[in-house]
C-alpha cells in the first residue's frame, strides 16, 4: 500500500519558524516529484512548493518566496518555513507523484496525498 505522511505542523507566533517533513512507503520516493499544497478555510487549495525528483527544480508560489525552502534527501522531503505570517495558516499536504523522474508539481489524479498537517500562525 502506498502512503504519504506529513509531520511537523503546529502553532507558532508570527515571525516564527516550522519545518515540515514528508515521508512515503510503498513508493520509490527518491525518484518522484513531491509537492506541498495548502488549504485554508474558505480558500482554494494552492501549491506552495514543489521539488523535482532530483531536487534540481524547485517551485515556490510568490507569497512564500524568500521565506520557505524545500529540500530533500532520499527518504524525506522537507519544507522549512521561516518568517511565518498569519496568512500561512492552513492545512498543509504533501503530495507525491507516481511518475518516475518527474519534475513538475504532482497535480494529476494519480498523485498520492498525505493526510495533512495543520499549521497555525498567531498574530
Amino acid at each position: 500500500q502506498v502512503q504519504v505522511a506529513e509531520s511537523g505542523g503546529g502553532l507558532v507566533q508570527a515571525g516564527g519558524s516550522l519545518r515540515l517533513s514528508c515521508t512515503a512507503s510503498g513508493l520509490n520516493f527518491g525518484s518522484v516529484a513531491v509537492g506541498w499544497f495548502r488549504q485554508a478555510p474558505g480558500k482554494e487549495r494552492e501549491a506552495v512548493s514543489c521539488i523535482s525528483w532530483s531536487g534540481g527544480t524547485i517551485y515556490y508560489t510568490n507569497s512564500v518566496k524568500g521565506r520557505f525552502t524545500a529540500s530533500r534527501d532520499n527518504d524525506t522531503v522537507y519544507l522549512e518555513m521561516n518568517s511565518l505570517k498569519p496568512d500561512d495558516t492552513a492545512m498543509y499536504y504533501c503530495v507525491a507523484s507516481r511518475i518516475e523522474r518527474s519534475v513538475s508539481c504532482p497535480t494529476d489524479t494519480a498523485a498520492i496525498w498525505g493526510q495533512g498537517t495543520q499549521v497555525t500562525v498567531s498574530s
